[in-house]
């Protein structure tokens, strides 16, 4: 029990001290034995130096006037060093590696591949989602703004027989050669043949 009293006689003691620092440091009004200026009277207004420099300040409108020249091109293309390859040049045991170059232009440009009837049919259809119900799955499919409910066994575009769904693919086979193709379900996206 006495250290208790101890340590609250310390909290006391500070306590008091700092009652009577705050009391010693507050701020107090003073007081001048004679006003400059009498009470009630105008006072006279001085610019300050940074008021001088507002109104001398003017907005040179004849600058909006000038043509400015065209812009003749770039000199200089600043990211052409983050696009250059090093080139290993091989003499020797060793290998050392060529100053960086302009990378040689192929002759003749190679045409994409063109899509696959598959590819081409199944890119018309928009995955849209799925459904389950009784171990049963239906999938949604948006083509020409019409929705189509597609479960296994089904055909799609008069042309695909659907053999199997799950929540990542369809497997379909095509009526015409009999081929399985397997086509990843990503939401809102078009069918995409998998492997093409």
């Amino acid at each position: 029990m006495n250290r208790q009293k101890l340590v609250l006689s310390v909290l006391l003691a500070l306590f008091a001290v700092s009652l009577v620092f705050s009391f010693l440091r507050t701020p107090r009004q003073k007081t001048v034995s004679t006003l400059k200026y009498a009470p009630g009277a105008v006072t006279p207004k001085t610019a300050t130096s940074g008021q001088k420099g507002f109104y001398d300040k003017k907005v040179r409108l004849d600058l909006l006037d000038r043509s400015t020249g065209q812009f003749s091109g770039f000199r200089k293309n600043i990211f052409q060093p983050l696009f250059q390859e090093k080139r290993i040049v091989h003499a020797g045991p060793r290998a050392r590696t060529a100053k960086p170059g302009p990378l040689p232009v192929p002759s003749k440009a190679i045409p994409p591949p063109q899509p696959s009837p598959v590819q081409r049919d199944m890119a018309q259809f928009t995955f849209l989602g799925f459904l389950k119900k009784d171990n049963r799955k239906t999938i949604f499919l948006t083509s020409n703004n019409e929705i189509s409910l597609v479960k296994k066994g089904d055909r799609i575009a008069g042309k695909y027989e659907v053999v199997n769904i799950s929540d990542e693919m369809i497997a379909i086979r095509s009526l015409e050669n009999n081929g399985e193709i397997i086509i990843p379900l990503i939401e809102n996206r078009p069918l995409q043949v998998a492997g093409q």
